[in-house]
């Protein structure tokens, strides 16, 4: 095809011929460019959402020994609500008098389940507590141990993030006490971090006959 370029031939390579055909390279490669450029948007998104989601780091650490998780009445992943942008406020409120974190309402997971899901197997066990006015009985798996004197609200007016003593639970199918921050050790090495109290009194509770003077 050169040589019959070269002696005038341009039968075989004529730009002006087929205009058509380029302008169907060039929206192509267009296309192409703009697909890419989508693409790298939205991972640069995922990425910098990531990132943010893990802005709080854990504070307490890991339990040593697994801890099996409590089986619950209504199957549930934070790992897949999370992923859909859910948040722990969500679900999670502190109820007075602000020692324990409520659990979700029956009609609060009702709200999206009444139309999503609605064929999987704990969607329908959710569907029975909902229509039969029950809340759902679901087990605590944090459990403060006896002769504690704890309370979130205390430390949630502190600013403690919920990943600082319960780690990164967006990476749980199922949830169970990962961490140790039911233990003394992590409750003073927290403190002592943070400047806050470190004496007896302040998470155990002392016959009032040892902490007050003895009256005659």
């Amino acid at each position: 095809m050169v040589l019959k370029v070269l002696h005038g031939d341009s039968t075989d390579m004529n730009l002006y011929s087929t205009p058509a055909k380029f302008d169907g390279i060039i929206n192509r490669v267009l296309l192409g460019a703009l697909c890419a450029a989508i693409i790298l948007t939205l991972t640069l998104g995922v990425s910098s959402l990531a990132k943010a989601q893990q802005l709080v780091d854990q504070e307490v650490p890991d339990n040593i020994a697994v801890q099996p998780a409590p089986e619950q009445p209504v199957p549930y992943s934070h790992k897949t609500h999370l992923a859909l942008g859910l948040t722990c406020e969500a679900c999670h409120t502190n109820p007075e008098p602000g020692v324990l974190m409520g659990f979700p309402e029956t009609d609060s997971c009702m709200a999206c389940h009444d139309t999503i899901a609605t064929d999987h197997p704990g969607v329908q066990r959710l569907n029975e507590f909902s229509s039969t006015d029950q809340a759902i009985p679901w087990e605590r798996v944090y459990q403060v141990l006896p002769g504690v004197t704890w309370a979130h609200k205390s430390h949630i007016d502190a600013g403690v993030q919920c990943e600082s003593c319960h780690g990164d639970v967006s990476q749980l199918e199922v949830m169970s006490m990962t961490t140790s921050v039911t233990s003394m050790a992590s409750c003073i090495s927290c403190h002592e971090n943070r400047g806050a109290e470190t004496a007896c009194a302040t998470c155990h509770a002392w016959p009032a006959a040892l902490i007050s003077p003895l009256v005659p």
